[in-house]
């Protein structure tokens, strides 16, 4: 039963919500100086109860249960601002050290009413190499300083020592401090606004407010998502390719989905072992409440439409209908201390993807085929005075077919990021950005074509060296529904490939770097997608003449669609590409 609150007062307390998470966003943005969060946006804020229950839906944040097991709520103060990033200190909700969280506690009538969090990727904590995620690790110490809850500023004085030492363990302590800074008073600010909500309303009010949002989240998705999956048992594995310590090979990460009326269970027994590279992460803590949160987004995609789904915003509720279960200590998604974890993303993106592939056989294929939309990359070296830099990057990929439309181009996981302007690197950092486009082909084919990655060449002006952290090298994102998987990540080095993880490659001046990232998975038959979209695609250079003719059956001469050539053909469900039978073959049973 959803509270009882003036419906008016609850619309206006959602909108003021919404309102203080865009605006500490905004003032992050404005005021932050690393590339990384003020131009590509790799933060977010969240906005959470004294419960420590998130009130919002708008982004992916941390969590606050961490500062509250170590700072109960009796022992804070007003002007308390508190600081993390240790992975297995953080309940799950930072995935790797770069991602530093910032928490400041709302006060109303002396006690702590709510909490505004912000977290943000910053360009580097230290650890083996510059921008703290070492392809090679092979124990958290060396990926960089882990600072566990700490109370960064008490009643409002900052530790000055703590602050110090952090700063101090960065290599670009410049914008780190000015990161670090931005956060603070973004999240100082989101704090006043909303301490004047609860003068505005009172404690009783407000919390009955917090508590209807949250039971309409799991109402919603209960009445609308949950009827949409028939009640069963389904399977679904994808794998990681490379831990980037040992050679590349299948790395199960493994999915029983059970559907009953009331929730969803998922059991990720089967899981593999956890990796000696950084592809690990210590998401079972809290009963893998922060990772449950990132899933419950794929459910949005069971709406009656897009428009629906974009309105469903996900908060706390959602994990009243949605379970997950580990197996044992010692896997990929329950590694020991002090298992390295920096390239987490890996194994999250594919718990989105293996949860999907339950519910495409749960719905008869109704749901998106696979993407891969994130990978980092950066080049660091001298300019020409001498100054050492560092240029870092996420760069996204297309998103996967789905059965009423094609996938997107080049798209991000991370709500609005952007990749870096062409222009800016050119300007702050000894290269040349040559070509930065959509790859062509590297959507896969199906009905609905899945979406393109980035074609980016980089020319280096100086010497440098490459650092890189990307999956999918081998595996294309699979297709579904008779759809075809996308073309792969490819990272080269004047026409020599390099694998996805990268240490400390060698760019001697003049090399000609150049980045493809993967394609969304295709959705449906390819032969059944209409003659003059494949067309289009060829005159937008998005589908070459000869992916036209061998994977669409399209003819196409002089601009024109000269002849169909469509032998049926048998398709698997889930297809994922001829590096599947690579891999498997050098997978040990």
């Amino acid at each position: 039963m959803i509270s009882e609150v003036d419906p008016i007062v609850l619309q206006v307390v959602e909108g003021t919500l919404h309102s203080i998470e865009v605006e500490v966003e905004a003032a992050i943005e404005r005021t932050a100086r690393s590339p990384m969060i003020r131009d590509q946006h790799d933060y977010r804020a969240g906005i959470h109860d004294r419960r420590c229950r998130k009130l919002t839906g708008r982004s992916y944040s941390a969590m606050v249960q961490p500062v509250v097991r170590d700072f109960p709520l009796e022992a804070m103060r007003e002007g308390d601002v508190y600081y993390h990033n240790d992975v297995y200190l953080s309940e799950g909700s930072v995935g790797h050290l770069p991602d530093l969280t910032t928490t400041v506690p709302v006060f109303h009538e002396g006690r702590v009413v709510a909490f505004v969090q912000a977290f943000g990727h910053h360009d580097d904590i230290g650890g083996m190499v510059p921008g703290s995620m070492p392809a090679h690790a092979t124990s958290a110490y060396q990926e960089g300083l882990m600072v566990p809850p700490i109370r960064l500023f008490a009643a409002g004085v900052r530790n000055e020592d703590v602050y110090r030492v952090i700063v101090r363990n960065s290599r670009t302590p410049e914008s780190f401090a000015g990161d670090l800074d931005s956060e603070v008073a973004a999240c100082q600010m989101g704090a006043r606004r909303l301490t004047r909500l609860f003068e505005s309303h009172g404690s009783d009010v407000i919390d009955a407010c917090f508590d209807a949002l949250v039971e309409r989240c799991a109402d919603v998705f209960r009445r609308e998502i949950l009827p949409r999956i028939p009640d069963g048992t389904y399977e679904f594995e994808d794998y990681i390719e490379h831990d980037g310590v040992e050679e590349p090979r299948l790395h199960v990460l493994k999915m029983t989905m059970t559907k009953t009326p009331e929730r969803i269970v998922c059991d990720l027994a089967g899981t593999g072992p956890q990796a000696r590279g950084p592809i690990n992460h210590a998401g079972d803590y809290a009963d893998g409440l922060f990772l449950r949160k990132w899933m419950a987004c794929i459910l949005r995609n069971l709406a009656d439409s897009p428009e629906r789904a974009a309105e469903l915003d996900i908060n706390e509720g959602v994990c009243d209908i949605l379970e997950l279960r580990f197996p044992a200590k010692g896997t990929l998604v329950t590694p020991e201390f002090p298992a390295p974890t920096n390239a987490r993303s890996f194994l999250i993106l594919r718990l989105l993807g293996v949860f999907a592939g339950c519910l495409a056989q749960a719905v008869g294929g109704r749901m998106p085929a696979d993407q891969e939309t994130i990978r980092y990359w950066g080049i660091h070296g001298s300019d020409r005075y001498g100054r050492w830099y560092l240029l870092r990057e996420v760069l996204g990929g297309g998103s996967g077919g789905r059965f009423y439309a094609d996938g997107s181009d080049a798209i991000h996981i991370v709500p609005d990021s952007k990749n870096l302007p062409a222009e800016f690197a050119e300007t702050r950092f000894p290269v040349v950005i040559e070509k930065l486009g959509l790859a062509t082909d590297s959507g896969g084919p199906g009905k609905r074509r899945g979406g393109l990655g980035y074609d980016k060449h980089i020319r280096l002006l100086r010497d440098a060296w490459f650092v890189s952290t990307a999956d999918r090298g081998f595996l294309g994102c699979y297709g579904l529904a008779g759809g075809q998987a996308g073309l792969p990540y490819l990272a080269s080095v004047d026409g020599a490939p390099l694998p996805g993880m990268n240490d400390d490659v060698a760019l001697p001046a003049g090399t000609l770097l150049r980045l493809r990232t993967t394609g969304g998975g295709g959705w449906g038959d390819p032969f059944e997608r209409e003659p003059e979209l494949v067309l289009e695609d060829v005159l937008r250079g998005l589908v070459s003449v000869e992916s036209a003719e061998r994977d669409y059956g399209v003819v196409v001469r002089d601009g024109q669609v000269a002849e169909l050539r469509r032998e049926p053909r048998p398709r698997p469900f889930f297809d994922r590409g001829p590096g599947y039978e690579v891999l498997r073959d050098r997978t040990p049973p």
